[in-house]
């Protein structure tokens, strides 16, 4: 059943690895819950207590606008194929732009992906496994290839066009500083 661990263990990394999904959730202390599923080779884990996503443009920036709002972040894994098993991260994150040093720093460990809006990297406190007996076997066929056709169709100017119209605040009206000037 469910073990509470204070770090990602070996197996636990590998299993990250072979996952095609993973979840977000952020939450203001005001607002709506976002939660958010990731997929793409976007997901890299740093050590045991410290880990990176690469977050690509989408119709909205509700991470961004929290974590500027509250650093705590949810991170879920689900096993849809093999053994049963949720694995959760939890944690404080930071969020980085490609104005950013760190950013630049991080980019680098990801394949080159267009539309690429932010990397958040996050320090892990807890980690939780729980047996996920009642999640279904789902059989991972492919990548999508909509987002990232998209995104290089677009370049950089009418993505960040796109940005401007579409990413600058949250449902609730915070501020992502997709834009902001350093």
């Amino acid at each position: 059943m469910g073990k509470q661990l204070d770090a990602i263990t070996p197996e636990l990394k590998n299993f990250i690895e072979k996952q095609p999904i993973f979840f977000v959730g952020t939450a203001a202390a005001e607002g709506r819950v976002n939660i958010s599923p990731k997929g793409m080779d976007s997901f890299r884990v740093l050590n045991e207590n410290k880990i990176v996503w690469l977050n690509l443009t989408g119709s909205g920036n509700e991470t961004a606008a929290h974590l500027l709002k509250y650093p705590r972040m949810t991170i879920m894994f689900c096993a849809f194929e093999g053994k049963p098993l949720i694995l959760r991260l939890y944690g404080n994150a930071t969020l980085y732009h490609p104005r950013d040093a760190i950013f630049q720093e991080h980019i680098e460990l990801f394949p080159e992906t267009a539309g690429a809006r932010q990397i958040i990297e996050m320090q892990v406190d807890l980690v939780q496994t729980s047996c996920g007996y009642a999640v279904p076997f789902m059989e991972f066929k492919e990548e999508r290839t909509v987002l990232k056709s998209w995104a290089e169709k677009q370049g950089q100017e009418r993505i960040e066009n796109y940005w401007q119209e579409k990413n600058t605040k949250s449902i609730d009206g915070f501020e992502t500083n997709i834009l902001k000037k350093n």
